[in-house]
């Protein structure tokens, strides 16, 4: 396989691994409210999220410095698209001050 190709492969993975981090995130903090102990469901959400991304980065990574840069950039355009898609919606009543406060 070509350079190019292993790159895009790189993005793709970097994304994949941002999707798993930042969604395993979002879950976490759905469950957080009826959790019995929040605290512990936090720091092994992290501690598990963090050990399948750098894994994960370490195998895309290889012995190539550069497939790891385009691996991160996939990761960091993963957050950036997940966070827009998770945003909690404005009710109506948060609207309307909203459009207060702009005129």
């Amino acid at each position: 396989m070509s350079d190019s190709g292993y790159y895009v492969l790189s993005l793709l993975a970097g994304a994949a691994l941002g999707v798993v981090f930042f969604g395993g995130l979002w879950l976490t903090l759905q469950r957080m409210q009826s959790a019995r102990y929040p605290a512990l469901l936090l720091a092994g959400s992290f501690i598990g999220r963090s050990v399948i991304t750098l894994a994960g980065f370490y195998v895309i990574a290889g012995e190539h410095l550069e497939r790891l840069f385009v691996a991160v950039l996939g990761f960091v355009l993963a957050r950036m698209v997940m966070s827009r898609w998770v945003r909690p919606q404005k009710s109506s009543e948060e609207e309307v001050k909203a459009r207060a406060i702009e005129s």
